[in-house]
């Protein structure tokens, strides 16, 4: 064994900053090289993620925002009705629905409200921003949908949609327009926000089975659906607001209304009453003056009644058009009240000539033969006492005396008393005139022969003869002269009533009625016209302010202008004989009636 020890470990070789900076590259590049497709994942990933947000942001805003299905399921239930066009009897558009869109919120998707509240009202400064803000700030929680504002303007929703505000979007709406303005306001009445008809024949139109439709989600758009025709002709309809209108001005009335009826189908052709609205503009129907006075209004019709008084005597069987009547002393004394003359002959005078000086004697005479019970039995065989019902949901009742005594027939027998509404008097009258037949008028156009199925005969045909032959003989000789036409055989009758201010009959307020029908051997037409409280301020009046001298012209411009627009043949000359039972019993100026 050897003593030698073993060498010693060779020492490790100083490392020098050469060295070191060459090892820390090789692991460097080591690195890079291992690392490389990892990185490049990782860029692509993030260059995806870009790629998508610019992408949305490029959606939207070229697209409108798509509401959230919270949204949608609101929308659904909110969404508005889908209208029939609505057209006059010759097919013009008198109401129709456009597309539109309304703006909504989704108030949790809406980051910064005050913000969202001060740009929407810079752009729709309609919107109150305080209710905006409170729209956007719901108590409830979840509330995921509020509108912001119904039916935009292309230009609105443009400019709303640059504001690129998060949780506001559209939605498709339908918005129900009226081309032709006030024209038939009252009679169309209006549909509100939500295509819904809140009056009118839009009420009526949703009645008939049109809003259950629309609920189940059946119609899906304007053309599923049949226009609605009306009876209104557009033409006279323009042609009487415009009379009316004139009318009132002239005689400084406080309001007015007329209308055209089909005697023979109960077709009502033209009614304006005034003030009026316009239905694009529905807020101003809530103003209580813009009333529909021919539907809704209930008065006492003076003297026009004296047509139903009459009827009544002549149908009674107690009286014929020779009875006569003893107005001497121009004074009828019943208990502590007086009845007194307008204008009295102070005579004994026939039955037409009650009618042609308007004598409120002869009237009451006439009522007391027949009796308290069969004057209120005729009165509501004649459809007086009782609400009408027509398609039209506004109607009003008629006011009717709670006891009804001696004097209450007495009064009432020459106007006074009773108070009905204009439409149901005309009714009354039309079937006065059109051979006896009671038809409840109708604003939907329908035939001769579906009226008769419904109509009602309170009159016999004699009776109806009598009665064209004394109203015509009044436009020739007695008060409805105004409303004569040469060319047209008229016949008709004034009315005149004080109006009733706190209980008491007031003599300068006065409430007109002007009823001529055209032609008399042969009604077709019945021309009716009501002021309210006009004045006798008109050069051509005299100083009067009675029904000829305002309704009675008023009726008289209307049938003139508007007989050639439905058709009415002028006649050059009288008929012959128009009224053979007249002239068989000899009745008082027959040989008259005819004679132009």
């Amino acid at each position: 064994m050897s003593d030698a020890s073993p060498d010693p470990a060779p020492e490790a070789a100083p490392l020098r900053p050469s060295r070191l900076l060459a090892i820390l590259r090789a692991m460097f590049r080591f690195a890079v090289e291992r690392s490389g497709a990892r990185v490049n994942l990782v860029g692509v990933v993030f260059g995806g993620v870009f790629a998508v947000i610019i992408g949305r942001l490029v959606l939207t805003a070229a697209i409108p925002e798509e509401p959230s299905s919270q949204a949608q399921r609101v929308a659904a239930a909110a969404a508005t009705a889908i209208r029939p066009d609505i057209v006059d009897r010759n097919g013009e558009i008198l109401a129709t629905d456009i597309r539109t869109v309304s703006a909504f919120a989704e108030p949790g998707n809406i980051v910064d409200k005050d913000e969202a509240v001060e740009l929407l009202t810079a752009v729709l400064p309609d919107l109150n921003a305080a209710e905006l803000r409170a729209k956007l700030t719901p108590k409830r929680k979840g509330a995921g949908f509020v509108w912001i504002k119904r039916e935009l303007t292309p230009k609105q929703q443009a400019e709303v949609h640059r504001l690129g505000i998060p949780g506001i979007g559209f939605l498709p709406d339908h918005k129900r327009v009226y081309p032709n303005g006030v024209a038939a306001a009252h009679v169309l009445g209006f549909a509100n926000l939500d295509n819904v008809g809140i009056a009118g024949m839009e009420k009526y139109i949703d009645k008939t089975g049109l809003k259950d439709l629309n609920n189940l989600g059946f119609i899906e758009k304007s053309a599923d659906l049949a226009p609605v025709q009306l009876s209104i002709d557009l033409r006279a309809q323009h042609a009487v607001r415009d009379e009316l209108a004139w009318g009132m001005e002239h005689y400084r009335a406080k309001a007015a209304a007329a209308m055209i009826l089909d005697v023979n189908t109960g077709e009502v052709l033209a009614l304006a009453s005034l003030p009026d609205f316009d239905p694009n503009e529905p807020a101003d129907a809530l103003n209580p003056d813009r009333i529909n006075r021919m539907n809704v209004g209930v008065y006492e019709m003076g003297s026009t009644f004296k047509a139903m008084t009459l009827a009544m005597a002549l149908e009674s069987g107690k009286f014929t058009v020779n009875s006569t009547f003893d107005t001497r002393g121009g004074v009828l004394s019943w208990g502590r009240q007086k009845i007194h003359e307008y204008h009295g002959t102070n005579r004994v005078i026939t039955m037409p000539e009650v009618f042609t000086h308007s004598s409120n004697i002869g009237s009451a005479k006439m009522a007391l033969g027949v009796g308290v019970p069969g004057h209120k039995a005729f009165l509501k065989k004649m459809g007086l006492l009782d609400r009408m019902r027509t398609e039209l949901p506004e109607s009003a009742e008629p006011i009717v005396p709670p006891r009804w005594t001696e004097i209450n027939t007495i009064t009432i027998a020459f106007g006074h008393g009773l108070a009905v509404a204009p439409l149901q008097a005309a009714a009354a009258v039309a079937a006065i005139t059109n051979g006896g037949f009671l038809i409840t008028p109708t604003f939907l156009r329908r035939d001769e022969a579906a009226a008769r199925e419904k109509a009602v005969q309170v009159l016999t045909p004699q009776t109806s003869e009598a009665m064209r032959f004394i109203m015509r003989l009044n436009a020739t000789e007695g008060s409805a002269k105004k409303a004569d036409n040469p060319y047209y055989f008229v016949g008709g009758k004034t009315g005149t009533a004080e109006k009733v201010i706190r209980g008491h009959y007031v003599k300068n307020r006065l409430f007109t009625t002007f009823m001529a029908a055209a032609p008399m051997d042969k009604p077709k037409y019945l021309f009716v016209t009501v002021m309210d409280e006009p004045q006798a301020v008109a050069a051509e009046s005299g100083g009067y302010a009675t029904a000829a001298w305002n309704s009675g012209v008023v009726t008289g411009r209307i049938l003139s202008r508007v007989a050639p627009i439905l058709g009415l043949p002028p006649k050059f000359e009288g008929p012959t004989n128009p009224f053979p039972l007249m002239v068989k019993l000899g009745a008082y100026h027959a040989n008259q009636v005819g004679a132009r």
